[in-house]
C-alpha cells in the first residue's frame, strides 16, 4: 500500500484511467464487430451504415490515447475495404 500523498493520488487517479479506457475500448470492439456482423451476413446497406458510426468511435480511441493512431487508421482502412468488397 502507497505511503505517500502523491501515490496515494496517483493509484487513484490510474484507477480512474483504467475504467475509462475499459469502457472506451470495449465500445470500440462492439463496434468493429457489428460492421463485421454485417458484412458476413451479406447486408450492404447496413455494413455502410455501421461503418460510417464505427469510423468516429475508432478515431476518438485514437484521439483519447486508447489506442495508437496507426491501429486505428488500419482498422479504418480494414473496414473500408471489407464493406467495399459487398459493392
Amino acid at each position: 500500500m502507497a505511503h505517500h500523498k502523491s501515490a496515494i493520488k496517483r493509484i487513484k487517479q490510474n484507477k480512474k484511467k483504467c475504467e475509462r479506457n475499459k469502457h472506451v475500448r470495449s465500445t470500440l470492439r462492439t463496434f468493429i464487430k457489428r460492421v463485421r456482423e454485417a458484412v458476413e451476413a451479406k447486408d450492404g446497406s447496413r455494413a455502410k451504415e455501421t461503418l460510417s458510426a464505427a469510423i468516429p468511435v475508432i478515431d476518438s480511441a485514437a484521439s483519447k490515447g486508447v489506442i495508437h493512431r496507426s491501429n486505428a487508421s488500419r482498422n479504418i482502412s480494414r473496414l473500408t475495404k471489407l464493406v467495399s468488397t459487398l459493392g
